[in-house]
């Protein structure tokens, strides 16, 4: 199968397949006698797969990871199990950051709807957020 039609079928375009294929995502095809790339059937679920795992918030390196252990014919299973727990962890992470963030923006919000612009000057640079000088 051309290029073309492999993008078309996993929904990626020619220049995403060609760049899977320089990182090592996807090994590269056999050529046509006229030097065209002839993609195996296998291809496209391989590309699928690299899609969906992109989608799942996987990087580049981590698929490649479980591209090797699968392309060496171990199950990568426990690998991907893994990694689903540390991208979870990060998020919940991050979530816990953003509830903290927003929590003090509402404070900030709430000091700002307070705020006379006609009292700031002299030695303030922003009472919303730092207050007033020496306070």
């Amino acid at each position: 199968m051309r290029i073309g039609e492999l993008a078309a079928a996993c929904g990626l375009t020619t220049k995403t397949i060609r760049f899977y294929e320089e990182t090592g995502l996807l090994p590269a095809p056999p050529r046509t006698p006229g030097g065209y790339r002839d993609y195996p059937p296998e291809t496209t679920p391989r590309l699928k797969f690299v899609r969906d795992a992109q989608s799942a918030g996987l990087t580049l390196a981590e698929i490649r990871s479980i591209l090797v252990l699968r392309d060496s014919g171990e199950a990568p299973c426990v690998h991907v199990a893994g990694l689903i727990e540390e991208h979870l962890a990060d998020i919940e992470r991050r979530m816990a950051e953003l509830r903290t963030a927003r929590a003090a923006l509402r404070g900030l919000a709430r000091r700002a709807a307070e705020t006379d612009p006609s009292t700031c000057g002299g030695t303030d640079i922003c009472r919303i957020i730092g207050g007033p000088a020496g306070g």
